[in-house]
């Protein structure tokens, strides 16, 4: 059964944006109440690993690796969970995932994956040089 659903992946050249986009499953509920959200992303040599993540509130948490490249932001009324990513490096090719959980509200959400049951089944996304 599919969870969250992702959307908005593709080739980009370096440099350039992406905007992924993620809707939850009728089952999951609306954007507006799920404790906390986040976007992962796996690539070849590397697990699954958090890119960021988004509570309730609007606190957002930030790998080191994309702060000031990647904003991550829900359109409530849009019901919609958006991961903008901009300077686009070729490190950045892999498959990204949306997650969500119903854990307590933080002002720093998580980024682990194990902090996250819910989950959409990726969109990929490939930079060249």
């Amino acid at each position: 059964q599919v969870q969250l659903v992702e959307s908005g992946g593709g080739s980009a050249q370096a440099g350039g944006p992406l905007r992924l986009s993620c809707v939850p499953s009728k089952y999951i509920g609306r954007i507006y109440y799920i404790p906390r959200l986040a976007w992962l992303r796996r690539t070849l040599v590397k697990e699954r690993e958090g890119v960021a993540a988004i509570d309730v509130d609007g606190y957002t948490s930030y790998a080191d690796s994309v702060k000031a490249r990647f904003t991550i932001s829900k359109d409530n009324a849009e019901n919609t969970l958006y991961l903008q990513m901009n300077s686009l490096k070729p490190e950045y090719t892999a498959m990204y995932y949306c997650a969500a959980d119903r854990g307590r509200r933080s002002r720093s959400p998580p980024l682990d994956e194990r902090d996250y049951v819910y989950w959409g089944q990726g969109t990929q996304v490939t930079v060249s040089s």
